[in-house]
């Protein structure tokens, strides 16, 4: 790849799903070394616990373990201190678990693991946040749940990329926006309600882009990691 291709994947994490072994190992073997970040979700951490983490930090620049933890404070933070020892770089709390839970996550990382706080995932639409009692404007809803975090001393948040311009205003950097729901134009958005293009994403001021299944399950993964370090690049 081209240097300016290296750059732009730089803010590339690489979501590592599937229920396969060896396709796992592989995967951190290959992509690695080529994007910002390796992304160890539920259920590879399920499927293989503390192995994933380890296994993706051989190959990884850095490693981001996606727990989206939610739980009493004491809980959660003793859970991050544990991740902070084996090498974490980037790990997910719920922001729902309120002030006290997110100050108790930022004070089990020790400075040394930059904690995430989710906002509203992408797969929740207008319909599915009514049934649970959530009405109103989705994104005011993540703009202040993304203070709450600040506020808390989180590193940063999790949020789709239709919410970033505002969060961006708001939220002066090195304060994180990373961003899920990243599709190319013409690419299925699977189970994802709220998504945009890496271009579009990167442009409203997202840090990291969380991308997965398009490139992993692509027929060449080689070649659809191109394309997105050029859309990457492009904006």
């Amino acid at each position: 790849m081209s240097r300016i291709h290296d750059q732009s994947l730089g803010k590339l994490a690489l979501a590592l799903d599937t229920a396969d072994w060896p396709s796992y190992v592989r995967w951190c073997r290959f992509f690695g070394p080529r994007v910002g970040v390796l992304k160890v979700g539920l259920e590879a951490f399920s499927r293989w616990g503390l192995r994933a983490v380890e296994v993706a930090r051989r190959d990884a620049r850095e490693v981001f373990l996606d727990l989206k933890l939610h739980d009493i404070p004491s809980t959660v933070q003793g859970a991050v201190a544990a991740a902070r020892d084996h090498g974490v770089d980037y790990l997910t709390v719920h922001s729902a678990g309120g002030p006290e839970m997110l100050a108790a996550a930022c004070a089990g990382s020790g400075g040394a693991v930059k904690i995430l706080a989710v906002t509203l995932l992408t797969h929740l639409g207008a319909e599915d946040l009514g049934a649970l009692d959530l009405p109103g404007d989705s994104s005011l809803r993540v703009r202040r749940w993304a203070a709450l975090a600040r506020r808390a001393g989180c590193g940063g948040v999790v949020c789709s990329p239709l919410e970033v311009a505002d969060l961006r205003q708001e939220n002066p950097r090195p304060f994180l926006l990373v961003t899920p729901g990243i599709r190319s134009s013409g690419i299925a958005a699977d189970d994802q309600q709220r998504v945009a293009t890496p271009e579009a994403a990167l442009r409203a001021g997202a840090d990291m882009l969380v991308v997965g299944r398009p490139i992993t399950r692509a027929a060449d993964p080689e070649g659809a990691l191109e394309t997105l370090a050029q859309e990457m690049g492009s904006r």
